[in-house]
């Protein structure tokens, strides 16, 4: 869990905006960069899955890389 140390810009006694250390905006955006990270994964497993040998994917990958 982050521990935040919001302070809060106040307009008309209502919150407009938040300002944060910049360590703390830092955190958050690489939580939020892994939890990204983290769905890409669960989509790319939710569909289906083709299995290919090691020998084939580096044939592919260096195909690919003389274009």
């Amino acid at each position: 869990m982050v521990t935040l140390n919001p302070e809060y810009v106040i307009e008309k006694k209502q919150r407009k905006a938040v300002v944060l250390p910049i360590a703390e905006w830092e955190h958050i955006i690489d939580e939020l960069e892994e939890l990204d990270d983290i769905r890409a994964y669960d989509v790319a497993k939710s569909g289906p899955q083709e299995s290919v040998s090691f020998e084939k994917a580096v044939c592919e990958i260096q195909d690919g890389y003389g274009e």
